[in-house]
């Protein structure tokens, strides 16, 4: 199950982040992917000064996200990082490592996320593609804008072939890491979130009862 947010980045952080990536030193990506051969982007420096302030817009948005948070229910989620797309790059179809080496920790990708930060038609082709059994699924999104997806599909960035694809990535440790038994618990809520006030109290209790013993049989802290 995927989920897409509209405004995750209000457009004060979308320029802001545009601006950032002006002056930010961009390296290989395959400095975290170095196996990767098909890999062929640019990532932010972590030593840049100014990669910091990035990270702190982009966990500013997610964190406010009650969209993203009820969805992704997180017990950890990795710094994010702006990732730049020039003519000719992309990065070919793979599936996210599984253990992800964040500062002072270690995290489980359950869900990954691309948060979109250049207008889409500022540049042609780098659209994120999502293998779904039979289906292939493709996502341009408008700045400010996001897709969770699960961690395990295999997707790819195709090739950009001119202007700028500006994003950025980050990977998600849910709270509860199977994504069937994560989504009955995101689909009892938003119930209880849409129609609970309709209920009779007596209903509403016993479907708080089930969700609450759902998170205790499934969540890990």
């Amino acid at each position: 199950m995927f989920l897409e947010i509209n405004n995750l980045l209000s457009a004060a952080e979308v320029a802001r982040l545009t601006a950032l990536a002006r002056d930010l030193r961009f390296v290989d990506g395959r400095v975290t992917n170095p196996a990767n051969t098909t890999k062929q982007n640019l990532q932010a420096d972590y030593a840049d000064p100014k990669y910091a302030e990035s990270v702190q817009v982009l966990q500013a948005a997610i964190g406010r996200s009650e969209e993203f948070m009820n969805f992704a229910m997180p017990k950890r989620i990795a710094p994010p990082l702006l990732s730049r797309y020039e003519p000719g790059m992309k990065y070919g179809a793979h599936a996210d490592s599984a253990i992800i080496n964040i500062p002072n920790a270690r995290l489980r990708s359950d869900l990954s996320c691309t948060i979109f930060i250049a207008p889409p038609s500022s540049y042609e082709g780098g659209e994120l593609s999502i293998n779904s059994g039979t289906h292939t699924l493709t996502f341009k999104g408008e700045p400010g804008g996001a897709i969770v997806y699960p961690s395990t599909m295999l997707h790819e960035v195709t090739p950009v072939r001119a202007g700028q694809r500006l994003v950025a990535i980050t990977f998600i440790e849910s709270l509860i890491a199977d994504t069937h038994q994560r989504m009955q618990v995101y689909e009892l809520n938003e119930i209880a979130a849409l129609e609970g006030l309709t209920m009779k109290w007596e209903n509403r209790v016993r479907l708080d009862v089930v969700r609450q013993n759902l998170m205790r049989m499934w969540a890990k802290t």
